[in-house]
């Protein structure tokens, strides 16, 4: 593992302030050159403008010598409220460190997970990091992605499918954080969906993308209460995809989803929690995925 001893003098490791975007843009664009400037500062404006938690970093940890940005650790906060309390869960993304100051880069993550009562999600780990993960105890709650047709589903009883709005009267059938999740992903680019069927509604976010080579439009699912639900209204939501030139879907899994047609890929889009309580699989709301974008 690398260095956790006392950094030298001229080093820090620090909450990022909105007076570092400059330097820590630059250090993101040494670490991930195939990402754009413009990406990074939409990502670092998109993260001024989520709803803060406690005392805890807006933009993340930066490591620097002498004022000038040399590492990076971004984290993504969000307050949950549960039936069980409140829960903090933070995404560490885009971690970059320019080579001399490797050796101090563990430092970064050492400062961000102080807080016990947190669950820590690492949902795009680098090949380079598993080790790293490992160490700092992290573990596998996702070992794979399940794509899926769902179009191919059958409709099982008479199924609407709503696009969520504020003035939607169907709104209200949801819970409070329900309603407020859909809604903030919404204004976030998502397709936030309302499934409803006898009376009883299901909640559900999906991210557009293209795949292979960009060519391919598809959807991640963001959010689902559970892979049975999302089994449950597949058909409905299929149909109502094919209508927008979309016919296939991927989910968080780890193994094939009963009820799903599709095939399961094993160690494809793995990702990894630290913490008291690790997100449900179909849970990717408020993460870089959707405040970063694709």
């Amino acid at each position: 593992m690398a260095v956790l001893g006392a950094l030298p003098a001229d080093v820090e490791c620090r909450p990022i302030r909105e007076d570092d975007w400059e330097g820590v843009i630059d250090c993101l664009r040494r670490g991930f050159p195939t990402r754009s400037r413009d990406y990074w500062a939409r990502a670092l404006a998109r993260q001024s403008r989520r709803p803060a938690v406690d005392d805890l970093p807006r933009y993340g940890i930066a490591l620097a010598k002498a004022g000038q940005v040399v590492g990076v650790l971004l984290s993504l906060y969000t307050r949950y409220q549960g039936e069980g309390g409140d829960e903090i869960r933070c995404n560490l993304s885009s971690w970059s460190v320019d080579t001399e100051f490797r050796p101090y880069a563990t430092k970064m993550i050492a400062m961000v997970l102080k807080r016990k009562d947190v669950t820590y999600v690492n949902i795009s780990p680098a090949p380079s990091t598993v080790k790293l993960n490992k160490a700092f105890g992290f573990k596998l709650f996702s070992h794979g992605q399940f794509a899926f047709l769902p179009a191919l589903n059958p409709v099982k009883g008479s199924w609407r499918v709503l696009e969520a709005r504020a003035d939607l009267f169907e709104m209200a059938m949801l819970s409070e954080a329900e309603r407020y999740m859909l809604l903030e992903h919404a204004a976030l680019g998502c397709l936030s969906l309302i499934c409803i069927r006898d009376g009883a509604a299901f909640p559900l976010v999906l991210m557009r993308r293209r795949i292979v080579h960009h060519f391919i439009p598809s959807c991640q699912v963001v959010y689902c209460r559970s892979l049975s639900d999302l089994a449950e209204c597949a058909g409905a939501v299929g149909r109502y995809l094919l209508r927008r030139g979309i016919l296939l879907c991927a989910v968080d899994a780890n193994e094939p989803v009963a009820g799903l047609v599709g095939h399961y890929f094993a160690k494809k889009g793995v990702k990894y929690f630290k913490g008291p309580k690790p997100p449900s699989l179909g849970d990717l709301t408020f993460t870089e995925l959707v405040v970063f974008g694709p």
